[in-house]
């Protein structure tokens, strides 16, 4: 009986006990759910702090190659094509010939030029040969001073006219030239917008001429390119300390080819608020055509005292741009920042922010001002606070875009 009666002490006993456990087990993980829907319930946050600026910054912009000299060719006399030698591609001398025009009309005036001077010269022997034998005749009683000074005058006149056709004739024998359309200087034929056979109008020295005349060829100097970028006017500051620049062809990515700040515009386009600067790159091989369309990177100088932050810890709202701060007891603060130059992965900030700011990297869209907030450890990649280094020397490419 007393076996019996132990037994179900113990059992009471061991019951009481689970049941005690059971209610300490529940007590504790309410417990940690009541901790974890707490710490649920406050925004992690990354916690990330400006930098200073880099020295240099690099940007990447379009630009265009062309030639180092560039000559339209036009006809200076009129007719027809008789014949042209080169043609698209091809290499030509200073004084090389191009093609050669037929000209009738301007050959028949050049003959009647001719013989023009020789009628003034004629006439000018005669007017000699009288003035002297009038001369000879002064003083006595058979002619006067008059017709002396007359018949001098004549002389005189005379010879004025033959000057004049002997000017007529170097025009004519000028424009003659002009018959062989020849190469200004060493260079490549870009283009030939001409035919055997085909009318061509003089285009002479006047620049309204073009507009009724077409070019016959287009010769283009090679030895050496111009690349000109549109550089927006807040990069334009840095181009007076000739700034190192890299050219890379869209269809040779991995090419470097180094280029020389020649100038600039010093002058922004209204329309583009962009000035216009102007490189060069050699060309020794001519495997550079003008017209091409490149890359361009330049190293321009920066202000390493103006503080960067990255990008994605901006907040863009009604009141401008912000970013979020974390205080010491972990509550936001909204402040208004004023941008400077976009860095690519990050963005210089003028005013706004100090060296020991805490700031939230890529705050959510509904974050408040005064919420309480948990700061987290930031995780390496994608938004990463601290984004690896990049090489913008442009190795294997340009590194940024503008």
């Amino acid at each position: 009986m007393k076996r019996n009666k132990l037994i179900i002490i113990i059992a009471i006993v061991v019951a009481v006990g689970l049941l005690a456990y059971g209610f300490v087990v529940r007590h504790v993980r309410l417990t940690q759910l009541e901790r974890i829907a707490r710490e649920s319930a406050v925004l992690p946050v990354e916690i990330i702090s400006p930098k200073a600026g880099p020295a240099t910054q690099s940007l990447s912009l379009p630009g265009t190659l062309s030639a180092w000299y560039e000559a339209p060719i036009f006809a200076q006399v009129s007719g027809y094509v008789r014949n042209w030698y080169e043609d698209y591609g091809a290499s030509v001398k200073a004084g090389q010939l191009l093609a050669t025009i037929a000209t009738p009309g301007l050959d028949a005036d050049y003959a009647q030029s001719k013989a023009r001077l020789r009628v003034a010269q004629t006439k000018y022997k005669l007017a000699v040969t009288t003035a002297a034998r009038w001369q000879a005749l002064a003083g006595t009683p058979a002619v006067s001073q008059q017709e002396v000074d007359v018949q001098t005058a004549g002389a005189a006149a005379a010879k004025a006219e033959v000057e004049a056709a002997e000017q007529e004739v170097a025009r004519y024998d000028a424009l003659e030239s002009f018959k062989r359309v020849v190469a200004p200087f060493d260079g490549v034929v870009t283009a030939r917008l001409t035919d055997v056979g085909s009318y061509v109008n003089a285009a002479g020295g006047e620049a309204s001429a073009h507009d009724k005349s077409t070019e016959l060829f287009s010769v283009s100097d090679v030895h050496k390119l111009r690349v000109f970028v549109a550089v927006p006017q807040d990069y334009a500051g840095g181009l007076g300390s000739d700034p190192a620049a890299i050219v890379y062809l869209p269809s040779q990515p991995g090419k470097r080819i180094p280029a020389t700040f020649l100038t600039t515009a010093r002058s922004f386009n209204s329309n583009t608020r962009t000035a216009v600067t102007e490189l060069t790159v050699e060309n020794p091989g001519r495997a550079l055509w003008p017209g091409t369309f490149v890359n361009v990177v330049l190293q321009i100088p920066s202000n390493p005292s103006i503080l960067t932050m990255p990008e994605q810890a901006l907040i863009f709202r009604a009141a401008g741009s912000q970013v979020a701060l974390v205080d010491e007891q972990n509550r936001i603060h909204l402040r208004k920042v004023t941008l400077g130059n976009n860095l690519g992965d990050s963005v210089q900030v003028i005013d706004g922010l100090s060296p020991g700011d805490r700031l939230v990297n890529n705050p959510p869209a509904g974050l408040l001002e005064g919420q309480q907030v948990r700061p987290v450890e930031p995780m390496a990649g994608y938004a990463s606070a601290v984004p690896p280094k990049e090489d913008t020397t442009g190795k294997d490419g340009p590194a940024e875009k503008p």
